[in-house]
């Protein structure tokens, strides 16, 4: 490759990619679009709806025998063949998660430092981390469109009130007002407003400028902390302590640790901790920001492995006497 090799991108995001393949001195390379990501994105969505499917169907089958902490939170879903839609949005919304992780982890290895050895090239790793993030952001959608879809079927007022009344409470912060969705539902809501100007953002940031891309693309690492806060708040799979829900904080020590590899070994020589802040009030500023934030992450994963050692994590103990005033998703 004859041309100058793009900026390293910064956490989550990934550098515009190369083409794969050899190609002829002073060849420009060709910019990633969005249509062209779509296409690539097919193979990435079919496992990603084949992995929707195997998760609905363990779900369907603990909630008919009866072996889901669902059906001890609410009982009346033990009825799968009257809520199979919600079961189906939980299960889009397990494998959003998922995919949302697998983003997060592909975005960490292509800014940060890589392992020696990769089953992937970069370019292709670089494609692979847009199509899993349009994913991502389709799963998200599905996941809430389907909850509105449940939200009208069991809705006994006329189409367009219903129809107003699911869309208010599935999408407008504020309008689900039911026990612990006032706070998860919001959160999940501001995950996938987020998500979707975040994940197509780099897709016009030759429009808007690197650095600003650069910056924005960074609270990427934000819709998916959000994404964990509503699935630990309103996930009824894990509502209770045990191995599934500790494990869901395992997953994030991987995170955390490549996040902090990357801010203890920047690609930017502007991002590295210096020995000594500048004498300057805004190279001290950056200084403290920088050391703050590594701490902060540190604290973060120590925290982290805490959680799973101790296996307090969050979860309720015992089940409560009247369920349906704490955790009512109709």
């Amino acid at each position: 490759m004859t041309n100058p090799p793009p900026e390293p991108a910064p956490v989550g995001t990934e550098a515009p990619a190369p083409v794969e393949g050899p190609t002829s001195p002073g060849t420009r390379q060709p910019r990633p679009t969005l249509r062209s990501d779509l296409r690539a994105s097919l193979p990435d969505g079919l496992v990603a709806l084949a992995v929707t499917a195997a998760v609905f169907a363990v779900l369907y089958v603990r909630i008919r025998d009866k072996s889901s902490s669902t059906v001890s939170v609410m009982p009346f879903m033990a009825d799968v063949g009257g809520f199979w839609m919600y079961f189906l949005s939980q299960a889009f919304g397990w494998s959003a998660l998922l995919w949302a992780w697998g983003t997060v982890i592909l975005g960490l290895l292509l800014s940060g430092p890589r392992p020696g050895r990769l089953p992937l090239s970069g370019p292709r790793l670089e494609r692979l981390h847009r199509t899993t993030s349009l994913n991502t952001i389709a799963l998200i959608a599905a996941h809430a469109l389907l909850f509105a879809a449940e939200l009208i079927r069991h809705d006994t007022a006329g189409w367009n009130s219903a129809l107003a009344t699911a869309l208010t409470e599935a999408f407008v912060p504020g309008g689900y007002d039911s026990g612990t969705g006032r706070i998860a539902i919001p959160v999940g809501q501001a995950a996938l407003y987020l998500a979707v100007p975040l994940g197509l953002l780099f897709y016009v940031r030759h429009r808007i400028g690197p650095r600003t891309w650069r910056i924005l693309h960074r609270c990427v690492i934000v819709v998916y902390v959000l994404s964990v806060w509503h699935t630990l708040l309103y996930g009824t799979n894990v509502w209770y302590d045990g191995w599934f829900r500790t494990s869901v904080w395992l997953l994030q020590l991987p995170i955390a640790a490549l996040l902090l590899l990357r801010l203890l070994r920047p690609a930017r020589r502007s991002e590295k901790l210096s020995a000594r802040p500048g004498d300057s009030s805004g190279s001290r500023t950056g200084w403290a920001l920088r050391l703050g934030g590594r701490l902060a992450v540190a604290g973060v994963l120590v925290a982290l492995v805490a959680v799973v050692v101790s296996g307090n994590d969050g979860g309720r103990t015992v089940p409560p006497d009247d369920t349906s005033s704490s955790h009512n998703h109709d």
